[in-house]
C-alpha cells in the first residue's frame, strides 16, 4: 500500500451526487479538470500510477467540515462517568473533571479526535478550547495549538476561547496572543446574557478577530442573537460572525422568529446547528412532546443565511454517543431537522466551509481539491449506510482511506428454492 499522504492527479469513474459519472483532474491543491467518466482513463494509470485513484462505485462529495467541535472535552465520557442529563448536569461535571486535566490528557484525546474525523471525512475543524479554572487556564489552548501543529498538513483547524462569563478579559487576550483565532463564549450561561455577550464582543474588536458565540442554548429565556446581528453589522467585511446553537430561535413565535432572522441577514451572520448534541441536552424537562431542541433551520436557509451544521460533543459529558462522522449529522438534519438530503449534506460541507470563511471546495474547476469518496451509488444511500469504505482528499492528496471486509454465512436455503416452496 502507498504510504500518505499521497499527492493526486487524477480521480477516475466517480460518481457525483446529481448522477453524473466523472474524471476529476487535480493540480496541487486546486480542482482544474471536471469531464465526461472515460476522458482520463486510459492514460491516467500509465502517466502518474502514484496519482490515480479508481473511485468507480463511490460517490465523489465536497469533504466535510466540522464548524463547531470541542476536541478538548472529546471521549472524556468513560474517564468522567458523568450523569445522563441537561446542560446544567454536563457543565457540572465537566468543571469538576476539568480541574485535574493535564495539558498533555488534553492533547492526547484530541488528536485522537480529530484524527477519527479526519479518517471518516472531515478536512476542516473550528474547535472551541476551554479557558479553564485553576493556575493554569491556558493549558487546553496549549494542548490545542500542539495538535494543530502536529496536524497542519493533514487537516485545518481553527481554535476558538471559550469564554465562560466568569473568565477574566485578560485571559481572553491571552488566548489570543497564544495563537488561538476567535473569541467565544457563552453569554446565556450569564446572569446578565447582554452584557457578557457585549463584553466578548468588544474584545474580539480590539483585537480585530471573528466571534464564534454559543448563542441562545436553551428552549426559553434570553434572546441575544439579535443583539449579535446588530454589534457586529459594522464591523469590515470579511471578518466571521458566527452564532452556534441557537436553540432559542426554533423556540420563538413565527413574528418574533422571522424579525431576528432578518437581522441576521443583515449583518451576515454565520449559524451553525448542531443536532446530535442540542437533541440530547435539551427537553429533558419535558416529559410529553419533548421539543427537538433545534435551531430553525428551515427558515434560516429560506432567508439565505450562511448556516453550517456540525457534531459539536463526542462521547464526553455533553454527548455521551456520537461517531465523528459528518454523515451522522446529515442524517439527523433530515430525520429532526426536516431537510431535503442534498441540505443536510450542504450544511456539513460547502455550508459548514462558508460559516468557516473557508475557499470554495468540491468538484468543480478552480474549487479546492477538498474531497471524500464513500463507497454508494447515490446521496440517500451513503447518508443512510455511511459504509466505512472512503477515500479522504485534503489540499489534493490522499490523506486517508479505509476498506471494510466483510463475510456472511451463506442462508441454508436459496432465495429461487425459498419462493418455489412458498408457492
Amino acid at each position: 500500500m502507498t504510504m500518505l499522504p499521497r499527492p493526486l492527479t487524477r480521480l477516475t469513474d466517480a460518481t457525483l451526487a446529481d448522477g453524473r459519472r466523472v474524471d476529476v483532474e487535480i493540480t496541487g491543491d486546486t480542482v482544474t479538470g471536471v469531464h465526461p467518466a472515460g476522458t482520463l482513463r486510459e492514460n491516467a494509470s500509465a502517466t502518474d500510477p502514484a496519482g490515480h485513484l479508481d473511485l468507480d462505485g463511490f460517490l465523489l462529495v465536497t469533504a466535510p467540515a466540522e464548524p463547531h467541535a470541542h476536541l478538548d472535552k472529546a471521549l472524556s465520557w468513560d474517564l468522567i462517568e458523568p450523569p445522563m442529563g441537561d446542560l446544567g448536569l454536563a457543565i457540572d461535571s465537566w468543571k469538576r473533571y476539568s480541574a485535574e486535566m493535564t495539558t498533555e490528557g488534553i492533547a492526547d484525546r484530541a488528536r485522537r479526535q480529530a484524527l477519527a474525523m479526519l479518517q471518516n471525512g472531515t478536512t476542516a475543524i473550528r474547535c472551541h478550547v476551554d479557558l479553564l479554572q485553576g493556575d493554569d487556564p491556558m493549558r487546553g489552548v496549549r494542548a490545542l495549538a500542539r495538535v494543530r501543529e502536529e496536524l497542519r498538513d493533514l487537516v485545518d483547524i481553527e481554535l476558538v476561547a471559550l469564554a465562560g462569563p466568569t473568565v477574566p478579559d485578560q485571559h481572553v487576550l491571552d488566548a489570543l496572543d497564544l495563537g488561538v483565532d476567535l473569541v467565544g463564549g457563552a453569554p446565556h450561561l450569564a446572569d446578565d446574557p447582554d452584557t457578557d455577550l457585549r463584553r466578548l464582543l468588544a474584545l474580539a474588536d480590539l483585537r480585530a478577530v471573528g466571534v464564534d458565540i454559543h448563542t441562545d442554548e436553551s428552549l426559553d429565556g434570553a434572546v441575544t442573537l439579535l443583539a449579535l446581528a446588530e454589534v457586529v453589522r459594522d464591523w469590515p467585511e470579511g471578518r466571521p460572525a458566527t452564532a452556534g446553537h441557537c436553540v432559542r430561535l426554533g423556540t420563538l413565535d413565527p413574528e418574533s422568529r422571522d424579525a431576528v432572522i432578518r437581522e441576521v441577514v443583515r449583518s451576515d451572520v454565520g449559524i451553525v446547528t448542531l443536532p446530535i448534541t442540542n437533541l440530547y441536552l435539551q427537553g429533558w424537562g419535558h416529559a410529553v412532546a419533548t421539543p427537538r431542541g433545534l435551531t430553525a433551520v428551515r427558515e434560516l436557509l429560506d432567508a439565505g443565511v450562511r448556516l453550517g451544521a456540525g457534531a459539536d460533543n463526542v462521547r464526553d459529558p455533553f454527548n455521551p454517543v456520537g461517531r465523528s462522522d459528518a454523515l451522522e449529522t446529515a442524517s439527523l438534519l433530515v430525520t429532526a431537522g426536516h431537510l431535503t438530503l442534498d441540505e443536510a449534506y450542504a450544511a456539513v460541507s460547502a455550508g459548514a466551509r462558508s460559516v468557516m470563511r473557508l475557499p470554495e471546495a468540491g468538484v468543480a474547476v478552480g474549487a479546492r481539491a477538498e474531497l471524500l469518496a464513500v463507497r454508494g451509488g447515490s446521496l440517500s444511500e451513503v447518508v443512510a449506510e455511511a459504509s466505512a469504505d472512503r477515500f479522504v482528499v485534503h489540499a489534493g492528496r490522499l490523506v486517508a482511506q479505509s476498506s471494510v471486509t466483510r463475510q456472511i454465512a451463506a442462508p441454508a436455503v436459496s432465495p429461487v428454492d425459498a419462493l418455489t416452496e412458498t408457492r
